[in-house]
């Protein structure tokens, strides 16, 4: 302690401007400001200009264009292996002839005076089923006068937008930045590449501001069909922008998915956007999510995960290690339950009384541990929102739909983040609500960009298709993948598969489809393929063909599972 106080009066004396230092001074004052991160990479500085004039000589474009190309044999290597890019002309693929209008819209008039002949060229993508090609369209047209009402008219056949690039291109751009996570550059280099265009680098921003403002209203369609529903799940997130700190929130349900921004993590957001919600909130323990005013259940996921942290860090108390012990029992219990008969209060309701014995064996306990404690306290706060999903259909005890959600935001945090500004983390969450939902749908995300559509159910309406449920008869294809990706899982364990094991490695195998279809599919196996898979014990699966294997194996395999 005597080393200690010389030392931090030694520090105090410095800050002053007092420091004098002995001979026997075994102590080194350093401020924070003066210690440098120095880089390989950092500008070279110099007192003597000369030094720096040198500096520049040795820069990789200076020595490639100034000396490199003064020696002969350089400049031949270089002519014959550099690709000059050539002004070419791009060739016309289609020309089209507009109409003229037969009568004003606006007023019915037929006197119409015609202007002069235009032109217009638009840059855009022709997509096939298996093919992209670059497709640019001439459109002849005259402009119209109506000469009773003054009104100018277009021609029926004008669908080009204000810029020169077709809504094709523009689609494709919008799903390579946001479904795909292509940085902005790259996406401007590779089409400009492969297309032979010349879109400047400014041009992708330019067309993901046009298609946020054409998909705004899609998203609030969705938020206003979340608010309306019975269930949603919320998470949020941070993002740095240029220096400046964020939030990214994310509400859903199983159907749909909206993102938005604000400056702070305040409930104000959320209290704004979910206005009028009388469903269950899912959500973690964070204390804004309880100022909605509606039934809430708390991520059981989350709490399993923080009581788990805490019996790492104290491994030698007894204490909470019995109650971690029987909430993990009882948990345990209600999850079987559920992957028995899925989210139906009807089967879940019994679980109601073994909630209120867990709790009176928790408070009828005195607890000397300060760990133990405090974990008594947590449960005894959040009472009334760890097992509101027992009385409710439908309801998850996690959050992990939010989550998931989440993923695809931090996906594109990953490219964006600290180069994006506020307008434009509005634009990416905007089109980002839009793919995340048509993912939730099973809908080609690309597929709706190029429809122009904004309603997302309508169209999927318009297309005969709708979202899997297993008692469809259009879910054949889902069915079928499922059923095979399970027999290939099965093949690999000759002593049999428990029905969580095997749900969770199909869930692994495929994540596109919904964990409650993958879990209903599952369990119809036997009854689906009598002659492949059958139930040597409860909640085993195995191959027929594997039936002499010896039954220990069977009973091993229980154990394990």
């Amino acid at each position: 302690m005597e080393v200690v106080t010389r030392a931090v009066e030694r520090v105090a004396v410095f800050a002053q401007g007092r420091c004098s230092v002995s001979g026997d001074a075994t102590e080194v004052c350093v401020h924070s400001e003066d210690v440098q991160n120095l880089s390989k990479w950092r500008k070279f500085t110099s007192s003597l200009p000369i030094l720096e004039e040198i500096n520049e000589a040795a820069h990789w474009d200076y020595q490639r264009d100034r000396v490199y190309v003064r020696n002969s044999g350089w400049r031949r290597r270089s002519n014959a292996s550099r690709t000059v890019p050539r002004t070419v002309r791009p060739r016309i693929n289609s020309v089209v002839l507009c109409s003229a209008p037969s009568r004003c819209p606006q007023c019915g008039g037929k006197k119409l005076k015609v202007g002069p002949e235009q032109s217009k060229i638009v840059y855009d993508l022709h997509i096939g089923k298996t093919s992209v090609k670059r497709w640019i369209v001439k459109y002849l047209f005259h402009s119209f006068d109506c000469l009773r009402c003054g009104a100018e008219l277009s021609p029926p056949e004008r669908t080009w937008r204000r810029g020169k690039y077709g809504w094709n291109l523009i689609a494709f751009l919008i799903y390579e930045i946001v479904e795909l996570c292509v940085p902005q550059r790259v996406t401007t280099r590779h089409v400009n590449r492969l297309f032979g265009l010349t879109l400047p680098r400014s041009s992708v921003g330019e067309q993901k501001r046009v298609a946020a403002r054409l998909y705004q209203e899609t998203r609030q369609m969705l938020l206003r069909r979340i608010v309306e529903g019975t269930l949603v799940h919320a998470d949020e997130t941070p993002i740095v922008m240029q220096g400046k700190r964020g939030y990214v929130w994310v509400f859903c349900n199983f159907d749909d998915v909206v993102y938005f921004y604000s400056e702070s993590r305040e409930a104000e957001t959320m209290q704004k956007l979910l206005k009028g919600f009388k469903g269950v909130l899912v959500s973690d323990f964070y204390p804004a999510y309880d100022s909605i005013d509606c039934p809430q259940q708390k991520c059981l996921i989350h709490l399993m995960r923080d009581l788990n942290d805490d019996m790492l860090k104290n491994p030698y108390d007894d204490e909470l290690r019995q109650i971690v012990q029987r909430f993990g029992d009882l948990l345990k219990q209600i999850v079987d339950t559920i992957d028995r008969h899925g989210l139906k209060k009807h089967f879940l309701n019994k679980h109601h009384c073994e909630v209120k014995r867990f709790y009176r064996w928790l408070f009828n306990r005195q607890w000397q541990s300060e760990v133990a404690v405090k974990c008594e306290q947590r449960f005894e706060k959040n009472r009334k929102k760890l097992f509101t999903f027992l009385g409710y259909d439908g309801v998850p005890w996690n959050n992990n739909n939010a989550e998931h959600a989440m993923k695809a935001f931090a996906a594109l945090r990953d490219v964006i983040e600290g180069t994006t500004t506020v307008s434009g983390i509005e634009e990416y969450l905007v089109l980002l609500s839009v793919s995340e939902t048509c993912r939730y749908k099973d809908l080609d995300v690309l597929e709706f960009f190029l429809s122009e559509e904004k309603d997302i159910d309508g169209f999927l309406r318009s297309r005969g298709r709708t979202r899997a449920q297993p008692s469809r008869s259009n879910e054949k294809p889902t069915q079928d993948r499922i059923v095979q990706t399970a027999l290939e899982i099965l093949a690999t364990h000759p002593a049999g598969l428990g029905f969580s094991s095997l749900v969770k490695r199909l869930y692994e195998l495929l994540p596109r489809e919904s964990e409650n279809t993958i879990r209903i599919y599952t369990w119809r196996l036997p009854a689906w393929r009598p002659q492949e898979v059958y139930k040597p014990a409860r909640g085993i699966f195995r191959l027929a063909r594997f039936r002499e294997t010896e039954a220990s194996d069977v009973e091993m395999n229980r154990i394990v599972t």
